[in-house]
């Protein structure tokens, strides 16, 4: 039995869908589990629903005691109901919160096979769906506890089903209303985890369509009325609730401080120039980056195929809408990569051009070489003997897969390409986000200061007195750990802290000021343990040194006339 006939089987009814979201399970899984809390966007999610969890209130978004009015509160919701179903709140096991990431991008997968189904047949779909659960921009977001694999779940849904209303139409036929409610429903909850980012990807899409087919009226079988009446019922209840609990102020800091400063500049010193996302394609795609000229080429040669045409409408708008905004983020584009691997998976129904495939293989074999040689930078800067077969491992799989993805598409071997190059990928991934990565230990201080605190018995959650003291340190992984009462202060609120007999987290910067309030107090600190390794978030070096606040006798030669202390 041929590979292509393995295929088709595979396909058939709902077994395309579920197989395409079982290749999103398998990339994303493994680093759900292994991967320690990141900073900062993650820690910071887990943390507000870690406090709405503590608190009761499920309408205002706080982090600490600071409002977190940036995004809707639909993921918030989400990992809620994970929590309390698998965890809870006080144990801070941060793989519940990121379960909603990973069943949207197991959603996105299958729906990008439903709707490429319909556009093109069975085999293709199955091929889409596992395109896109595989990429390396999916399988990462997927075992990240924010918005984005919802968001990009949510929106494949809705596209998903415009694809097969839209499908139906060109036979004279009728979608059905599961279908037309799959759409509403995935539009709704998209603008409940992000807002306007899964309206404007679907309203720019049938803006093209309806221009390029020179005909709309179709669009009314997506059942306007009902639809938007279900779409209201979803959304208005918490912004209606949000706009009263905070006098409006949600609003505000959402559109004023968050949404229009990405779009007048680079927020937060994200700004990059137009063509970004582009360059980043070849990588954000791996493995089925050989694929990439195929698509592009085909938008183009066959854009009279209505498939096609549907796909190029999906990608084309969204990819410059997010080219044009000054803020740039990789996961931006998320949103329309469905469209693009339905355009890769389309490409090899037909044997490949010889450009496609030359540009291809170059592409594919320096996407290998590039996160081969990640794997190596990251075992040779951070890791140790424990990581280096990780590191080997990871490597060898990278490169495995862009050297056995490009030898096969110039042998014009292309199903076989891609899906050698996908199973190698998709190991790759896991042996960097399963095994390498999380071993990388100066990476995450975050985690060796909270493993510290609770191996000394100075954790809250170890039945110490809290809440832990902390300063030069701000990151949210470090509150999501320690807990919602964690205090960020200066030199002098830590010491303060060690008076009161809490243990305190000082970085060497604060160590100064720190040690001339313990003199001040007339107490002798007592270090616990040191940590040191480097903020990823912003690349500076750190030495974090943790002190005991047990009670204490005050240091005699702090005290006028006191003896000198003699050095053991």
């Amino acid at each position: 039995m041929t590979l292509e006939s393995r295929l088709d089987g595979w396909s058939r009814g709902w077994r395309g869908p579920l197989f395409a979201a079982l290749i999103a399970l398998v990339a994303g899984l493994p680093g759900l589990f292994a991967m320690p809390p990141l900073d900062r966007d993650e820690s910071r999610f887990a943390q507000a629903t870690s406090q709405m969890l503590e608190t009761g209130d499920y309408v205002v978004i706080k982090f600490q005691d600071q409002p977190r009015f940036k995004k809707p509160v639909g993921i918030h919701w989400l990992q809620a109901i994970s929590v309390k179903a698998l965890s809870d709140a006080e144990t801070r096991r941060i793989w519940a919160y990121r379960i909603p990431s990973l069943l949207g991008a197991m959603l996105a997968a299958a729906a990008c096979a439903w709707g490429a189904s319909a556009l093109f047949d069975p085999r293709t779909g199955l091929i889409a769906g596992g395109i896109l659960g595989a990429t390396f921009l999916l399988s990462s977001e997927a075992f990240i506890a924010k918005t984005d694999a919802a968001l990009c779940g949510f929106t494949t849904l809705a596209m998903a089903a415009l694809a097969r209303v839209y499908a139906a139409q060109l036979k004279g036929e009728n979608a059905g209303k599961p279908t037309k409610l799959a759409f509403w429903l995935g539009l709704s909850l998209a603008a409940l985890i992000k807002g306007p980012v899964g309206l404007l990807v679907v309203i720019l899409a049938l803006i093209m369509l309806g221009l390029w087919d020179r005909k709309a009226a179709w669009m009314k079988s997506l059942g306007l009325t009902w639809g938007l009446i279900l779409f209201a019922a979803i959304v208005l209840p918490w912004a209606m609730m949000i706009t009263v609990a905070t006098d409006g102020a949600f609003w505000g800091a959402a559109v004023g401080g968050d949404l229009a400063p990405k779009m007048a500049g680079g927020q937060e010193g994200h700004a990059a120039p137009f063509g970004y996302h582009a360059l980043a394609a070849p990588l954000l795609t791996f493995p089925a980056t050989l694929l990439l000229p195929a698509a592009v080429a085909l938008g183009w040669t066959g854009r009279k195929q209505p498939g096609v045409r549907f796909a190029v409408c999906w990608l084309v708008p969204t990819w410059l809408m997010f080219e044009l905004l000054p803020t740039k983020l990789i996961h931006y584009e998320l949103p329309a990569y469905g469209a693009l691997a339905m355009l890769m998976a389309a490409a090899i129904r037909a044997p490949l051009g010889g450009w496609s495939r030359r540009i291809g293989a170059v592409l594919a074999l320096f996407a290998g070489v590039v996160f081969a040689a990640v794997a190596v930078y990251g075992q040779k800067r951070f890791g140790d003997g424990a990581t280096l077969a990780f590191a080997a491992l990871a490597g060898a799989l990278a490169l495995g897969a862009g050297i056995a993805g490009a030898v096969l598409l110039l042998r014009r071997h292309s199903v076989l390409a891609l899906v050698s190059a996908g199973a190698l990928g998709v190991a790759a991934h896991i042996a960097l986000t399963a095994g390498l990565l999380p071993n990388l230990k100066p990476l995450f201080l975050s985690k060796d200061v909270a493993d510290a605190l609770d191996s000394a018995r100075l954790s809250p959650r170890s039945g110490a007195l809290g809440p832990v003291a902390v300063t030069g340190y701000a990151e949210p992984s470090l509150v999501f750990q320690l807990g919602t009462a964690t205090q960020l202060t200066n030199g002098e609120g830590a010491a303060d802290a060690i008076a009161e007999g809490r243990p305190a987290v000082v970085e060497a910067r604060e160590e100064k000021a720190f040690r001339a309030a313990m003199v001040d107090d007339n107490l002798k600190p007592r270090p616990v343990a040191v940590i040191e390794g480097v903020n990823y978030s912003d690349g500076h070096k750190n030495r974090l040194t943790i002190y005991r606040g047990e009670p204490q006798t005050p240091d005699p030669s702090a005290e006028p006339g006191g003896a000198q202390e003699t050095n053991p």
